[in-house]
């Protein structure tokens, strides 16, 4: 039987963010490394996170430590940040400003671990390459947030554009998440099920798709839907870097659907306050049974 060093290893900058609501700034820790190893933790699972950043901020990581995640720094020349701007009127909606960037990563930066999956959850293009994603799919199942190929720093603002890569790139990834508006960007469709079709066809075995209402899953042919049923949209930073994370948990011991159930209530808990999910795990389990048929 093969032996594992860890159940995700998950590749990604940590970011020193700024949330700015109606005016009003505050800092944060950020990332999909640390809203996603610090919910995973709450599952009980074992994660692992190489990231980026400057030495100044190391002290940071203590958090994420505490929690049992392992992680490997490597010093970089800054901190990655970005600066979401929201009215609080309408959360849904946020203007990207880049803050900091910590450079790519290079084949040396990764630890000589095991992993069962290999999350790459870049937040910034360029953090990660083709190259290092067809090494990492050498070792095994990889897991990708195409957020981190398609959000491109141009003159300080994030816009999104196409990934020129995705043709390839995608045929080493097992496990894809999108947001609708990637969805949309990616494919040209509006029907976030046609979407899911078109993206497995360059490879991916699952796709989960977020949006306000919810998580979509397309796995095996088949297509499993949970709702997001927050009572507040107070934490809304980090909502996909949350479901991803608690899905690709979910799954290594669950079916798609179990996963995409507990992953959407997981991150409707999430959605009601700020900073990452920190349990207790009896309280999602209890709100995915009861949304449990509703989309």
């Amino acid at each position: 039987m093969a032996q594992y060093d860890t159940d995700i290893l998950m590749i990604g900058h940590f970011a020193k963010d700024l949330l700015v609501v109606d005016g009003r700034a505050e800092s944060a820790s950020g990332g999909a490394v640390y809203y996603g190893s610090l919910a995973l933790r709450q599952l009980g699972v074992n994660v692992a996170v190489v990231t980026r950043l400057h030495p100044d901020d190391f002290p940071r990581l203590k958090e994420m430590e505490e929690a049992g995640v392992k992680v490997f720094p490597v010093p970089a020349p800054a901190t990655s940040g970005i600066e979401n701007i929201y009215n609080s009127a309408d959360m849904e909606r946020r203007i990207c400003k880049l803050i900091g960037f910590a450079g790519p990563f290079q084949p040396d930066d990764l630890p000589d671990i095991r992993a069962k999956i290999y999350a790459v959850t870049p937040i910034i293009a360029g953090e990660v390459d083709l190259p290092l994603l067809k090494h990492l799919s050498g070792r095994g199942p990889v897991a990708l947030d195409i957020q981190g190929f398609v959000r491109v720093p141009r003159s300080g603002d994030l816009v999104f554009e196409p990934w020129p890569d995705m043709a390839e790139g995608l045929q080493y990834v097992t496990y894809l998440k999108v947001d609708r508006a990637e969805a949309e960007l990616l494919t040209g469709l509006t029907d976030l099920v046609a979407a899911a079709h078109r993206l497995a066809e360059y490879g991916p075995r699952e796709i989960v798709i977020t949006q306000s209402a919810g998580v979509t899953v397309f796995a095996g042919g088949q297509v499993y839907q949970a709702p997001f049923t927050p009572r507040s949209l107070a934490g809304r930073t980090g909502r996909g870097d949350t479901c991803f994370a608690t899905y690709l948990g979910k799954r290594l011991t669950a079916s798609p659907q179990e996963a995409a159930s507990l992953a959407a209530a997981i991150t409707t808990l999430k959605q009601e306050k700020p900073g990452p999910w920190r349990g207790p795990l009896a309280e999602a389990e209890a709100l995915a049974a009861r949304t449990a048929g509703q989309t």
